[in-house]
């Protein structure tokens, strides 16, 4: 009976269902995890990097933590040249605001027009959801540090801590047990890479298999620090205890 429904994005099924964007939410369960965790002193963003090789020539730039605007940085989950075409929609958007009004877009206002192009191309013929989702860490003067999901309905939310991609659901499970409101940055970091250790599928943990950042607010200016190569192999080292812990049980 799906079959005659999932072809295009404007038909319901008789059950309710629009059958491509749980498709395109099913191709974000298969890509590599990304997490973000919110503190007071700032936000951790974490991903895993699916496909690695000693013949893969290096790159400069991330592939799965993107700056946006200066007090927003984003982890996505899934297809890469989907999130590429967002990536550039969102940065437009955020240099279209400042332009305007000159000063930063809000954050919750930046991830509603972001949603607002995914949600359209669920609802026009001839186009398919785009098959990726975003975690979204942001600062503004008005509400301060969050973090907020989307996924490729259109639909957003604001969260405390959150995981997309593979192994998502024993992320959430480690979140909840352990996400603390009053937990410092440095402990962020270590729940995200007790997180990643026990849902990655890599036996081993190194900086070529990870992307990671902060997001923090420092002599009033917000700044986004994506972790080199080497500065992700210092901190797994900082965290060693951690990651034997987790292989142990």
């Amino acid at each position: 009976m799906a079959r005659r429904y999932d072809s295009r994005t404007t038909i319901f099924s008789p059950a309710g269902r629009l059958h491509q964007v749980e498709y395109a939410m099913e191709a974000i369960s298969h890509a590599g995890t990304a997490l973000g965790i919110l503190t007071k002193e700032g936000i951790v963003l974490a991903a895993e990097k699916k496909v690695t090789s000693k013949l893969l020539e290096s790159m400069s730039s991330n592939e799965k933590i993107y700056p946006l605007n200066e007090n927003i940085a984003c982890a996505v989950a899934g297809i890469t040249s989907d999130a590429n075409i967002l990536v550039d929609y969102a940065r437009r958007v955020a240099l279209s605001y400042r332009k305007t009004y000159l000063e930063n877009i809000p954050v919750e206002v930046f991830v509603q027009r972001i949603c607002d192009v995914k949600q359209d191309y669920t609802q026009h013929g001839g186009l398919r959801p785009f098959g990726v989702s975003f975690i979204y860490a942001g600062y503004d003067e008005k509400f301060g540090f969050q973090l907020y999901h989307s996924d490729p309905s259109g639909n957003y939310s604001g969260w405390k801590a959150n995981c997309i991609g593979a192994n998502s659901p024993n992320a959430h499970s480690i979140l909840k047990q352990e996400y603390k409101e009053d937990m410092t940055l440095k402990e962020a970091k270590s729940l995200a890479i007790k997180v990643l250790s026990k849902t990655m599928d890599s036996t081993t943990l190194g900086g070529e298999k990870l992307e990671f950042a902060t997001l923090t607010k420092k002599n009033n200016q917000i700044k986004l620090n994506s972790y080199s190569s080497k500065e992700i192999d210092a901190l797994l080292e900082e965290e060693k205890d951690v990651i034997n812990n987790n292989e142990e049980n």
